[in-house]
């Protein structure tokens, strides 16, 4: 007896949209986006989210690494570009248990950002807490603009 399988025409362009993303560090989920039993459940290349702030004393760099420990990350600095790499392992598969859907993505990503020029590089911290790293990049000290009075003989 053979299985009936619906055929979805769109399959394999979400599927090279989901790889166009990866390419360009787009989101690679869309709200509301219905998937079909026949989706891979090969896991998906994945690229953590960043949040990118900055006040007058330094910048932050918020990455969002659910599941990973501070051991699978790792940071470099090198030529004004700071670089973050690591590596999220997908969970081993155990006899007797069968995967229905698997939509986290695990596997080796890297990001790398170039520093602005007022940014210390050799006092860079990291903090790593509940899945979620932030790196401290304190500015240098500008110097402050003053006032010539000019005098007109």
């Amino acid at each position: 007896m053979s299985t009936l399988i619906r055929w979805n025409p769109f399959q394999e362009m979400e599927a090279m949209q989901r790889q166009m993303a990866s390419l360009f560090d787009w989101p690679q989920t869309r709200p509301g986006l219905v998937s079909t039993a026949q989706e891979s459940l090969a896991p998906a290349m994945w690229t953590p989210l960043v949040d990118i702030t900055e006040d007058g004393k330094e910048y932050l760099i918020k990455v969002e690494l659910p599941g990973m420990q501070r051991e699978d990350v790792r940071l470099t600095m090198e030529a004004g570009t700071l670089s973050i790499s690591g590596e999220r392992k997908a969970e081993p598969e155990e006899k007797g248990r069968t995967f229905h859907r698997v939509e986290r993505a695990y596997g080796r990503f890297e990001r790398s950002f170039e520093l602005p020029e007022d940014a210390t590089t050799e006092n860079i911290k990291a903090e790593f807490q509940d899945g979620l790293l932030r790196v401290h990049v304190t500015k240098n000290e500008k110097a402050q603009p003053h006032l010539i009075e000019v005098k007109i003989d």
